[in-house]
């Protein structure tokens, strides 16, 4: 479906155009054309490809989809892959942005995201001057604003690794709270896979040899680059402290058990030294002087509590009890 397709020149947007007339204005000295698509279908792509002169191994990639972030360069062309991170509820959504850049034209095909791009648009259409920079600026401005989008879902998991960390020392469910941290675990791995191999790529786009539509433009990739950067250390360290919380909540389920078996035990002893007793005068000896002592029963009786008081102390002030 198309979503927008305009025409600029000189950091200035002069008209929305039709599709039919892209390559008219594409033969213009000083314009390019930005057609944004959303969830194209294959005769959407196949149109693009003959304005646009596309690549036909990256419209293919485009079509396919589920590719891994990435840049690639064909001749004048840069293919971009860029995932969309986006929460709903407590899940996450993993969409996909294909960006074919040229040096007068900027195509965006966006599949399985409800988030879009018109905002990205709004922005570069109030910066002229660095619109003038042309279509190299669009590419950086909708990577920009993919990866500011990861801050926000960044923040959301530390908050509820925080909440299982609070419950971990409450003892309390400590076999959900396992399985929320494998939960967790797995987001931090869906954002890494997002962001790792993005870092990778765009630290192609300035420094050394810069592709021809990304020249000029070099301090805003890098500030790009020094994003991912930070989002990739809080990533790895975010999955160590889950690695942490793991190991944790297993040994205080240990420690848990470890209190329960003292206790049996300690209660166990309580139960033995009556039972020992009370075993001993059950056997009905015939010479057993204390089965006819008038105090013997109240004797046995004592003996039991006085060595159960002893214990329990002993076992109270152990913390056994």
């Amino acid at each position: 479906m198309l979503v927008n397709c305009a025409v600029y020149q000189e950091g200035k947007k002069l008209a929305d155009i039709a599709q039919s007339e892209i390559h008219d204005y594409l033969a213009k000295p000083g314009c390019f054309v930005w057609v944004a698509l959303r969830d194209a279908s294959d005769a959407e792509l196949d149109e693009m490809r003959t304005q646009f002169d596309l690549h036909e191994l990256s419209v293919e990639d485009a079509r396919h989809g589920h590719q891994r972030p990435k840049i690639e360069e064909y001749g004048s062309e840069i293919f971009t892959v860029l995932h969309v991170v986006e929460r709903l509820g407590e899940e996450l959504r993993v969409g996909e942005v294909s960006v074919f850049t040229g040096p007068n034209f900027v195509l965006s095909i966006r599949n399985r995201t409800e988030q879009g791009f018109l905002g990205v648009r709004a922005r570069c259409e109030r910066e002229p001057e660095l619109l003038r920079h042309g279509s190299g600026y669009v590419l950086y401005a909708l990577m920009d604003a993919v990866v500011d989008r990861y801050f926000p879902v960044l923040d959301a998991i530390e908050t509820e690794l925080e909440a299982i960390e609070e419950r971990i020392f409450a003892n309390t469910a400590p076999r959900a709270n396992i399985e929320a941290l494998y939960y967790v675990k797995q987001k931090v791995t869906t954002l890494k896979h997002a962001t790792a191999p993005l870092m990778d790529a765009v630290g192609k786009l300035y420094g050394g040899r810069v592709p021809m539509v990304c020249q000029g433009l070099g301090e805003y990739f890098r500030d790009v680059y020094d994003h991912l950067v930070r989002l990739n250390q809080s990533l790895d360290s975010l999955r160590d402290t889950v690695t942490t919380a793991i190991q944790v909540n297993l040994a205080m389920i240990t420690i848990g058990e470890s209190e329960v078996t003292k206790r049996l035990a300690a209660y166990a002893a309580l139960v033995a030294v009556p039972t020992m007793i009370a075993g001993v005068y059950g056997m009905n000896f015939k010479n057993m002087p204390e089965l006819n002592w008038i105090y013997g029963y109240p004797f046995a009786v004592s003996l039991m509590v006085v060595i159960d008081a002893v214990l329990f102390r002993r076992f109270r002030k152990a913390g056994w009890l």
